[in-house]
């Protein structure tokens, strides 16, 4: 069984006279250590696919098993639940508190349900910024620290809860190219060596050329599912050429 299984899920947005359809019955397996890219351009549907991965929206019809478990039917509530128990998310955008350092930032996704205690959660927390290596930054605030420090906190903070897939959406769209090669290269340590499957969203090529396995998607449906980083710029070059 794999870790992920879409069977011709769709996503459809109910916008009152005009339906979108994001998603078109898309079939998929992902299994447990993978490294994935959603490659595609704006409006591909990329995007709902990620969230839809990452029980952030619930599919309008289809199967989503993830680890055995059929999310389509469960609630709200139970979504959260598996978001927090499985999958770690990193952002563009870093989403951290303003106010509040590195360490307590990390800290936040251990309040919610972990029984630890707090000198556990500390610790916690202070052993995933120094996994991305950030252990002398444990009391800098999000504007203390450069672009690509603050992702590097994010990451720690996706890490917290020792989560089984990884998910980052366009997660160096902010960052400039050496920064974005120290956080891809986090990305790639993590999954060869700690095991966790990763899924990344990005319209950037040199971003998806370090994944093993690149899925291009346009109009809502995965066009082209390739272990060959020429094969996918092959397939996205006849998009733009179209």
């Amino acid at each position: 069984m794999s870790l992920i299984e879409l069977n011709k899920v769709c996503k459809t947005y109910d916008l009152g006279e005009v339906k979108v359809h994001a998603l078109l019955e898309t079939t998929l397996n992902i299994d447990k250590g993978e490294y994935v890219a959603l490659l595609g351009p704006s409006g591909s549907g990329k995007s709902t696919l990620m969230n839809t991965l990452g029980c952030l929206d619930r599919p309008t019809s289809g199967s989503y098993l993830l680890d055995g478990a059929e999310v389509g039917s469960m609630s709200r509530n139970a979504r959260a639940g598996i978001r927090n128990q499985h999958l770690g998310f990193v952002f563009q955008n870093f989403n951290l508190l303003n106010r509040t350092s590195a360490l307590d930032n990390v800290e936040l996704p251990l309040l919610y349900g972990s029984g630890m205690s707090r000198r556990d959660r500390r610790q916690r927390a202070r052993e995933m910024l120094e996994l991305v290596g950030l252990g002398e930054r444990l009391d800098h605030h999000p504007g203390q620290l450069s672009g690509g420090q603050q992702q590097r906190v994010a990451i720690a903070r996706s890490l917290v809860n020792a989560p089984s897939i990884l998910m980052a959406d366009e997660p160096t769209g902010n960052l400039d190219s050496k920064t974005s090669r120290e956080v891809i290269d986090i990305f790639k340590r993590l999954n060869e060596e700690n095991g966790i499957t990763i899924i990344i969203v990005t319209h950037d090529l040199g971003v998806a050329k370090h994944a093993r396995r690149i899925l291009v998607l346009r109009d809502g449906l995965i066009q082209t599912d390739t272990q060959s980083f020429d094969e996918a710029f092959q397939s996205l070059h006849a998009m733009e050429t179209d």
